[in-house]
């Protein structure tokens, strides 16, 4: 086995959106030899975003590479002033103040006049040819004023990108909108529009200027007709495509398909010559990487053309900048899990094929107080085993969600007011997890803290399933309560029907009758846990919970835990947590320190097995030790 001394996942950019006040969503993090987060990150925006959304402030704020996360140990936001709460800064806005200086006029900004407004008091920043003044905003940034700062004056498109790229930042800065750059932005020379008709295969895809030289072969695209039926066919090139893969919404006489294909999407997005019904059918024959979508005509006559070409057809882009794409789902169900948690069942379009992957997330957005609020939410299986399963809703039609009910929060509270038949708008899933990355697999642990098991709910079933080498699966389930424990009558069915898989459940708060483990997450609680099989077994290790449960473990606890290997000799494999909130820089130190290796004799990669610039945090990064430790 070849271990990896450090892996620091992609930490749920994502998971842990949530007000200073609301501690809404846990937060995934990692630190495991190998270890792999599960299910978060932020997704980028782009043109399919148009509606007004506000983000629920994110404690993954300050940015990755922020000093002073770097130094607060991971520490996720800084603390805002009374009264400067995301609902004061939305008072604010619809106060009627003006907040650009400029008594409602918009003016065109030079680059030289955008670097004169670079102070604190007077700060001035581009966001994608937009100028807006955030000098109200600072006081109520949840990563503080220094944050915002690093862009005053200048250009901080891409700043922003790394951070928190999916946010709608022109309905949160509306009011503060300056006007546009005098300088016309460049257009990437092959994102145009596309005139003629379709008819037939396409000589060539068109990829787009962000399309990185070592990203994946184009596909393309064909379609045919019979009297009943038009198949569009995606030819991806890969051997790796399943349905989950692929993602169609159809509705009125518009078709949209984006398939995934590693960190890219290929996009179909076509107005239809003619109509056609709204169930369809999607069949992927994986071995050669083909996707057929097969759409039933309203009337029987021949079409001349497919149709005509929307926004993004026939285009490869990097997924983190296609944006966030919605569909109106219906709540068809709403149960009590505990006495705070409650599963919610959506039901999906019947033009949308939508599977979200193992380990993989998706956006709710409702609206509040008229203005749209958007948070990441993982989904789960209606239960832990098919015997639970209510025979009369198909998989493929329903998503279902775990979400803890937080009476103080903005968002969840909305969520349990809706009433069965309101609707709920659901992107398409965002996420880097690959669950490839479990086959051969033997030992696999799971560590979850509260509504952190969402994440590991598809990875659990999804090992048991389908992972042939898997010996032990071991769950570590964190509460406060037993009242508190999701599931718990199902995950000890599972223990009793599946030797391989053992839960264990620490509580922080238990009752004098709780006769099982208590306290907080501890090197003496993991060294424990975390035994394998046998001596050297294959291991892989996920752990998801909220902030402080991370920063636990960082500061005082995992640092402490070690695997024992015997290789030719016996060697010390330790356990080391680190947020993708410290640099890359630092990660390379801190791993020289702790393993008492050279940094620089280090081998730098991603999750991909790409090698990575050091410059880029230290989220999704792996450093592997050639003496394999």
């Amino acid at each position: 086995m070849t271990c990896s001394p450090l892996a620091t996942p992609e930490v749920g950019r994502g998971l842990g959106l949530s007000p200073a006040s609301e501690p809404e969503r846990e937060v995934l993090t990692g630190g495991v030899l190998p270890i792999v987060p599960v299910g978060h990150r932020a997704p980028g925006r782009g043109p399919d975003q148009r509606s007004r959304m506000l983000n629920v402030p994110s404690q993954s704020f300050p940015a990755p590479s922020s000093q002073q996360r770097v130094v607060s140990g991971g520490r996720s936001k800084v603390p805002l002033k009374q009264g400067r709460s995301l609902m004061d800064w939305i008072r604010l806005t619809k106060s009627g103040k003006d907040l650009t200086g400029l008594k409602g006029r918009l003016i065109e900004v030079t680059e030289e006049e955008l670097k004169k407004h670079n102070k604190k008091d007077d700060c001035w920043i581009c966001i994608r040819g937009y100028v807006y003044n955030v000098s109200p905003y600072m006081e109520y940034h949840p990563g503080g004023e220094d944050e915002l700062m690093r862009a005053a004056g200048s250009d901080g498109t891409d700043l922003f990108d790394q951070v928190h790229r999916w946010v709608n930042y022109e309905s949160m800065l509306k009011e503060c909108l300056i006007g546009r750059m005098a300088v016309k932005l460049a257009v990437p020379k092959d994102y145009r529009e596309e005139k003629r008709v379709l008819n037939g295969m396409l000589a060539k895809t068109q990829v787009s200027g962000t399309l990185a030289k070592e990203g994946p072969n184009s596909p393309s695209y064909d379609w045919f007709q019979t009297d009943c039926f038009i198949t569009i066919v995606i030819y991806t090139k890969q051997k790796d495509i399943s349905l989950d893969s692929i993602i169609v919404d159809h509705q009125g006489d518009s078709f949209r398909a984006e398939t995934i294909i590693k960190d890219y999407s290929y996009f179909i997005h076509i107005e239809l010559s003619h109509e056609v019904e709204e169930d369809f059918s999607v069949r992927v024959v994986e071995n050669v990487g083909k996707i057929e979508i097969v759409l039933k005509k309203k009337e029987n006559t021949s079409w001349k053309c497919l149709g005509h070409p929307l926004e993004k057809h026939n285009l490869l882009i990097l997924k983190k900048d296609t944006g966030l794409y919605y569909r109106k789902c219906q709540l068809v169900s709403k149960e009590a899990v505990t006495h705070d948690t409650k599963l919610f069942c959506l039901m999906l379009p019947a033009g949308t094929h939508l599977q979200v992957p193992v380990g993989h997330h998706v956006y709710l957005k409702v609206t509040i107080t008229g203005t749209e609020i958007v948070k990441p939410y993982t989904p789960v299986s209606y239960s832990l085993f098919s015997e639970f399963k209510e025979p009369d809703l198909p998989n493929n039609k329903y998503i279902y969600f775990l979400i803890k009910i937080y009476p103080a929060g903005l968002l969840t509270p909305e969520l349990d007011h809706l009433q069965i038949g309101d609707f709920v708008f659901v992107s398409g899933p965002e996420g880097n997890f690959k669950k490839s990355r479990l086959q051969e697999i033997e030992d696999l642990f799971l560590v979850a803290a509260g509504t952190g098991f969402t994440p590991m709910v598809k990875i659990l079933n999804y090992a048991l399933s389908n992972i042939p080498s898997l010996r032990t699966l071991k769950l570590m389930f964190f509460n406060k309560t037993e009242d508190d424990i999701i599931w718990r009558g199902q995950l000890e069915k599972l223990a009793f029907k599946d030797k391989r898989f053992d839960v264990e459940y620490v509580l922080s708060a238990p009752t004098s009758e709780w006769n099982g483990k208590q306290g907080q997450i501890s090197s003496a609680l993991l060294s424990e846990f975390l035994k394998r099989s046998f001596e050297k077994s294959k291991v892989f290790l996920c752990i998801c919970g909220p902030t402080p449960f991370i920063e636990q473990g960082m500061t005082s606890t995992v640092l402490k835990v070690s695997f024992k290997i015997t290789q030719d000799l016996s060697t010390q494999y330790k356990i080391l947590i680190a947020p993708e909130s410290i640099p890359f820089t630092a990660v390379l130190k801190l791993t020289a320190e702790k393993f008492k290796v050279l940094a620089a004799t280090s081998e730098t990669i991603t999750s991909d097995e790409k090698e990575i610039r050091s410059a880029q945090t230290a989220g999704n990064a792996l450093l592997k030790h050639d003496s394999e430790l």
